[in-house]
């Protein structure tokens, strides 16, 4: 499904109609902090009701032959980058490594006996973190628990985070051994201020050895991770560094506004806030970068990917069934995703559950046996109703609401209060409505987490229980 009238122009063009507000105010208005809506409820609405026993109850319920995919989650890097607002550690030696190794095949195990069967993996996800951490022999181990617990379908994607500047060829070589067929490459900027301003020295050339590397050895699917936003970032150090990055010839370019949340990632608090772009600069690097990578030749897909035209996600974007989780925007169609390591999430039909996110903690419940849950939710129609219709608009830009509401058992004009919470922002060039079809202007796309936001029924309590800017992070 397409907006009924997509708009090719940027959000800053718009906005020079006199008849609609300035780039500046449509900021001020509707650039409060959103959930990224990876899933739906968000996980601030997680609560420790959902346990172990409910996890255990969840696992044995599915049917046998339900594909899944996995997450499995390192929570380790050899140096913490001050942008990150990842779980993870910086491990000084090999020790905890290896028993955080040690640990996972246990986990992976405890899960595997509550499961009816041996069910196919369609997709695995390495994350973290930085998962190259992992020595050599601790991915074979934990392959190897892998491939005890699912049969990998023949065309599974097994893919990987990397972090260029700890990669070796042996390293390389390990990922091909073990079926990896897609990496994603952690750039972020090549610019040596911004660099030096997040702790990340990272050169072009040495990131360039490693996707050469990764292809010559079998693993041709690239992707690169781009970030705007960050402290002595502009319009022009942005193009640059999407220049360099177009240089790597990436299949798919994820393009993430920085986070700037130091009451949650204390770290943060490191980083020059006078350095960093206010939000004026922060969505015009946002448009530079579509611009420029659509000019390439990339699909634009969803809110913050891009592909080029054969990549399956760009296809999936043209015919309606891109999917989003935890990890972003996916090709992955399986129902259930189970989530491996602290702090990993997992999705089951019933609904969310989390493990525990402080490593020793997660340590001490898999050692004596236990799932290692820390909290979760579990789903109502009404949620599943209204996921259905926030991740649509995540991946499509548009929504039939009358559709998803016959979908999902529920009467034509449930959304009443929706359709007239919308009107500001249809006034404001921001959503269009064509009867049940609600969609985002491709000139609006930044704007899209705002739109989903009013389908949110559980947003406005969160807000009330705890200010905004302590839960997520801003709109564009």
């Amino acid at each position: 499904m397409t907006c009924p009238t997509p708009c090719p122009t940027p959000i800053s063009s718009i906005a020079r109609d006199p008849a609609r507000p300035s780039a500046q105010d449509l900021l001020a208005r509707y650039g409060q902090p959103v959930p990224r809506y990876t899933s739906y409820p968000t996980a601030p609405h997680f609560s420790p009701e959902i346990d172990a026993a409910t996890y255990a109850r969840w696992l044995a319920a599915l049917p046998p032959d339900a594909p899944v995919s996995v997450y499995v989650h390192v929570p380790f890097c050899a140096e913490l980058c001050l942008y990150c607002g990842c779980q993870t550690a910086v491990a000084r030696s090999r020790t905890p490594v290896k028993a955080y190794a040690d640990r996972l095949v246990e986990e992976i195990g405890l899960v595997a006996r509550h499961l009816a069967g041996r069910p196919a993996l369609t997709h695995l996800h390495f994350g973290g973190g930085t998962p190259t951490m992992l020595a050599d022999e601790d991915f074979a181990t934990v392959m190897g628990a892998l491939r005890a617990a699912f049969a990998f379908a023949p065309d599974a994607e097994i893919a990987i985070e990397i972090d260029p500047r700890v990669m070796d060829a042996a390293k390389v070589a390990v990922l091909a051994r073990e079926g990896f067929n897609r990496a994603s490459l952690g750039v972020q900027d090549f610019d040596p201020a911004v660099q030096e301003a997040i702790g990340r020295r990272q050169s072009y050339a040495e990131t360039r050895t490693v996707a050469d590397a990764l292809r010559a050895a079998g693993i041709a699917a690239l992707n690169l991770d781009l970030m705007y936003g960050l402290p002595h970032q502009d319009t022009a150090s942005v193009r640059r560094t999407v220049e360099e990055a177009l240089g790597l010839d990436p299949d798919r370019i994820a393009v993430f506004g920085y986070a700037h949340v130091p009451w949650m990632k204390k770290h943060q608090a490191l980083i020059p806030e006078a350095a960093l772009p206010d939000a004026a600069e922060r969505l015009a690097q946002a448009e530079l970068v579509a611009e420029r990578l659509k000019a390439h030749g990339y699909r634009q897909v969803g809110l913050d990917h891009f592909a080029k035209a054969a990549d399956p996600m760009a296809r999936r974007a043209e015919d309606g069934t891109l999917k989003r989780n935890f990890q972003g925007y996916t090709t992955d169609d399986a129902p259930v995703l189970l989530g491996f390591g602290a702090s990993a999430i997992g999705a089951l039909p019933q609904g969310y559950v989390q493990n525990l996110p402080a490593t020793p903690q997660w340590h001490k419940a898999v050692e004596a046996g236990l799932l290692p849950i820390a909290r979760g939710v579990a789903l109502t129609d009404e949620d599943r109703l209204r996921r259905h219709v926030i991740e649509r608009l995540m991946c499509d830009l548009a929504v039939d609401l009358d559709d998803a509401a016959a979908r999902f058992g529920f009467p034509r004009g449930v959304f009443a209060p929706e359709i007239a919470a919308l009107e500001p922002l249809i006034d404001d060039g921001l959503a269009e409505r064509r009867g049940a079809v609600v969609c985002v202007p491709e000139a609006a796309r930044p704007f899209t987490r705002v739109v989903c936001a009013v389908f949110d029924a559980r947003l406005a309590a969160s807000r009330a229980a705890a200010p905004a800017q302590k839960r997520h992070a801003a709109a564009v």
